[in-house]
């Protein structure tokens, strides 16, 4: 059931709820929480789509702001509130509402849909475009306990991750840590088949996939060795590689959807690791209210430690003309000596290796 509301209010809207619960059949029904999607009219309906979907295995109020563009100086002085309320089959498993926001109300869109939350419930805020760059700080935001962001759909992704772990606060979150779930899961299980100590890494994935990145810095964070980025056609995250010293781990998947797991003196096995909608998601991210302590250290690893951390040793200087000696050769032939090839022992290398590390077990099961 569908019901169109043109310049009206908070007030009104939840009314229509109500009316519609009643025509339906349900006057009570069972939701969980709150979800606010913030969106724009281009992805509104992708993202109700997705929202729709996760409410089966999450009964939820979902509310979609979508701010309107004004085209004239007086219309952007003008301030107006339409709304679409949608109950039973038209809304998954729960009620939906969209609200188109028009001039300065676009403005104040939390005085909106703060009348419209459920009570004694959490509330979720989803940004699947356009996230602002602290989104604790947000007006939306800040009446969420959990805030969703999609770096994949920013411009510059890499940079946008910078941005997100200078401004991270317990209860964010981004779907792009959410796509490499399935991945931390293998590669923690393939660790836990093995007793052995990881030297390198190398992640292999689409040049502006940040899910990438994030997968490289949670490896780099947990085992403390160097991770190289490396980049491949895609589609997404393609390999992972490991250089153990009981021989290699590789997680190859090349298609997108089945990967080939090799372990040296183990059979290859084939897993699944398909790549997920948006629903399957924003479902998996609703089942945890808590903040994500692990997504943040990994977030704030930082892109710029990745490759620079696996860069080779410079190679020592020659040693000066003055203080080499010769020595005959059973030829006769000069043979060259440095006079301190301690000091060539002793140059440094663009980053030591860490004296001690946690066994490999430990770490692989605390992730």
């Amino acid at each position: 059931m569908k019901i169109d509301l043109t310049d009206t209010t908070a007030g009104k809207v939840n009314k229509a709820l109500v009316q519609g619960r009643r025509a339906i059949g349900t006057p009570a029904v069972g939701m969980v929480l709150t979800l606010v999607v913030v969106t724009d009219e281009e992805n509104a309906y992708d993202a109700l789509k997705a929202a729709g979907d996760a409410s089966h295995e999450h009964p939820s109020r979902t509310l979609v702001v979508i701010k309107r563009v004004s085209r004239s100086p007086r219309d952007r002085t003008a301030s107006r509130l339409d709304a679409e309320v949608r109950v039973g089959a038209d809304a998954g498993s729960g009620e939906t509402v969209v609200l188109r926001l028009y001039g300065e109300v676009a403005d104040h869109a939390d005085s909106v849909v703060l009348p419209l939350l459920l009570p004694d419930a959490p509330v979720v805020a989803w940004w699947p475009v356009n996230a602002p760059l602290d989104p604790a700080k947000d007006p939306l935001g800040a009446l969420a306990q959990r805030r969703v962001t999609d770096t994949y759909s920013s411009e510059q992704p890499v940079r946008e991750l910078s941005a997100r772990a200078d401004a991270y606060t317990p209860g964010d979150t981004d779907l792009s840590w959410t796509r490499i779930t399935p991945w931390r899961s293998m590669l923690a299980a393939a660790l836990d088949q093995v007793v052995c100590e990881v030297k390198a890494v190398e992640v292999e994935g689409e040049e502006f996939n940040p899910s990438c990145e994030l997968l490289a810095m949670w490896l780099a964070d947990r085992l403390d060795v160097p991770v190289k980025r490396s980049l491949s056609a895609g589609p997404g995250l393609t390999a992972v590689r490991l250089a153990t010293s009981e021989g290699a781990i590789a997680l190859d998947r090349a298609d997108g959807s089945l990967a080939t797991l090799s372990i040296d003196g183990q059979p290859d096995r084939a897993v699944a690791l398909k790549r997920r909608d948006t629903a399957e998601l924003i479902a998996e991210e609703l089942r945890r209210l808590d903040p994500d302590d692990t997504y943040a250290s990994a977030l704030r690893f930082g892109v710029d430690r990745l490759n620079a951390s696996s860069a080779p040793a410079p190679t020592p200087a020659p040693a000066p003309a003055a203080a080499a000696t010769t020595d005959p050769s059973p030829k006769g032939e000069p043979v060259t000596h440095a006079a301190a090839p301690e000091a060539a022992a002793e140059a440094p290398t663009t980053e030591a290796a860490p004296q001690e590390r946690a066994p490999l077990k430990k770490r692989a099961k605390t992730t």
